[in-house]
């Protein structure tokens, strides 16, 4: 485990329950976009996931986590959700909810627990790699250590 000079939610809250993960400083690039960050960190945007955070008809929210290079498909979503449709929230209130920015929502370390799914095809990489909870900030690790320290189903979400 790689100790970081930054502390976010996700950064305190994987080193307090002892889960090894690498922290990717891109900081200086000045990069935001999912497919920058992959290109700056010199990764393959297929192990590079984006957290995504959506309301449902119901009004409940649910947290997908898919590669950078691939897009959401909202009504798989809304299928592994249980919803009849589902759509993204707006920007300006991610933060209120998650106690996250745009470009540095991490799926760890949330203000509160939303229903998480992860794309399936992190189970075909050893590591993958999400946000650190602050743009700049990326948090390597396993997809089953990443289960250890929330809860997700693994689906077929994106396209």
């Amino acid at each position: 485990m790689k100790k970081s000079e930054i502390k976010t939610n996700a950064i305190r809250l994987l080193e307090q329950k002892k889960i090894p993960f690498a922290v990717h400083n891109y900081v200086d690039s000045g990069v935001i976009s999912g497919m920058e960050v992959a290109q700056v960190l010199e990764e393959e945007p297929d192990r590079v996931f984006k957290t995504l955070v959506t309301v449902g008809k119901s009004g409940e929210h649910y947290v997908f986590v898919v590669p950078v290079n691939r897009e959401l498909n909202l009504k798989k979503a809304a299928a592994a959700a249980g919803e009849k449709n589902i759509s993204m929230i707006k920007s300006k209130e991610l933060l209120e909810l998650t106690g996250y920015i745009h470009g540095g929502c991490s799926p760890v370390g949330m203000k509160k627990f939303f229903k998480t799914f992860l794309d399936k095809s992190a189970e075909n990489h050893q590591t993958i790699m999400v946000s650190g909870g602050k743009i700049g900030y990326q948090i390597e690790i396993a997809p089953e250590d990443l289960g250890k320290v929330i809860r997700f189903t693994f689906e077929d979400i994106a396209d």
